[in-house]
């Protein structure tokens, strides 16, 4: 039984009508030392299948445990490097999801691909079998900081890939960026995100470069661009994207107009998702409250749990606790450029607004949030100190 929300404070959950899916392909050629993802070198030759067949009893699993129907609006496939997977794999992967559960007719359905592993015809199948939009993981166009960062792809690859995915069909992609790389300097933080933009791509994502735990880099940290740099090179790659024709609708995140990434705008919407693969994670609301799911982490303790039916399921399901729910709602609304609605919140996590007015009021004084009516906005300078932010938000 999950938690109930239904006490004196509570106003009542909403349940999506819409729900996201989640598939993790955790396999790359080389892990990257930035990376903390679940992510797995592959070492021998990837067998496809029987990944797959436990993807589809993992798929079978979440639907079932859903106690009333939704349509599933987007799909992203990420990694780990997705595009080693065939397009035969993947089309037996979404023929089953469509067959057996409801698909929106607009479906978003988004694949990640790197470079290093991009194939022009399997992009051309990838297209075929109903994937829409690519997400490729440039990263930056300069040989060296692509050395550094341990990619196995150089400028040259990079450019190529998205020519094959133009000549593939797709016009939705998206190109991932890095900045503030080990010895960057302004001048090629420039010639990056210039290049990206002369390739046309309909979004953009552009992430600071962070020393993460258990990283590689955590052990060995790189001399990355002293803080004055760094806000230089970031406040270019605004001002750059900006006059291009993006818009920066959450933190990291810039598109043309209507090319906002739904999946993505689903999680920072506190919407609802299904995670199936490898250490993948899912948000359920129900009429008892809340929870989060995260599956097991290695690829064959994964097969190995759906091969056994998944006996230990409990294990992996996580109730978020009532005063948990203000924080972890707005570390995902307060990521994004719009209007952020107290009606929404009660929805979404079925507590009264009144809980968070305190902090809210707070965040006003220090002009980290903005009041609209019925709601609040993150300010310029909550943007540039939003963990300051999130504290506030903190259960006490």
């Amino acid at each position: 039984m999950w938690l109930s929300l239904n006490n004196s404070r509570t106003m009542g959950l909403v349940i999506p009508e819409h729900i996201g899916l989640y598939i993790h392909l955790p396999w790359c050629i080389k892990k990257c030392p930035y990376c903390d993802f679940n992510s797995h070198q592959l070492r021998q030759q990837l067998d496809e299948k029987p990944y797959v067949s436990s993807l589809l009893n993992d798929f079978k699993f979440e639907i079932n445990r859903l106690d009333q129907p939704r349509v599933i609006n987007s799909i992203f496939i990420g990694g780990g490097t997705p595009s080693l997977f065939s397009e035969q794999s993947l089309d037996l992967l979404l023929t089953t999801i469509k067959s057996t559960y409801d698909l929106a007719e607009n479906i978003e359905i988004t694949l990640e691909a790197n470079p290093g592993a991009a194939d022009e015809s399997r992009f051309k199948g990838y297209r075929q079998i109903g994937v829409n939009r690519l997400s490729i993981g440039i990263q930056s166009f300069n040989n060296s900081h692509l050395k550094v960062l341990g990619r196995v792809h150089d400028n040259d690859e990079a450019i190529r890939a998205v020519e094959m995915a133009k000549s593939a069909g797709f016009d939705n992609y998206n190109l991932d960026l890095m900045y503030c790389l080990p010895q960057q300097t302004v001048e090629q933080a420039q010639a990056d995100v210039e290049q990206a933009i002369a390739l046309s791509p309909t979004h953009i994502s552009a992430y600071h470069l962070t020393i993460e735990p258990n990283t590689l880099f955590a052990y060995k940290p790189p001399v990355l661009p002293d803080e004055n740099i760094s806000w230089e090179i970031q406040q270019l790659y605004f001002s750059e994207l900006q006059a291009a024709g993006y818009k920066r609708y959450e933190i990291s995140a810039y598109s043309e107009p209507g090319f906002e990434c739904r999946h993505n705008l689903n999680y920072w919407r506190f919407g609802d998702y299904l995670g199936i693969g490898a250490g993948a994670h899912g948000k359920i609301t129900d009429t008892e409250g809340l929870y989060r799911t995260l599956k097991p982490k290695h690829p064959d303790q994964y097969m190995q749990a759906f091969r056994d039916g998944f006996s230990d399921r409990q294990a992996y399901i996580r109730p978020v606790k009532p005063h948990d729910l203000p924080l972890e709602y707005m570390m995902n609304k307060l990521r994004l450029n719009e209007a952020i609605s107290l009606d929404d919140f009660q929805a979404a996590t079925g507590l009264d607004h009144g809980l968070i007015s305190n902090s809210i009021n707070r965040a006003v004084d220090l002009q980290l949030l903005e009041s609209i009516k019925n709601g609040f906005i993150v300010s310029a300078k909550g943007h540039l100190f939003l963990d300051d932010l999130l504290q506030l938000f903190l259960a006490k």
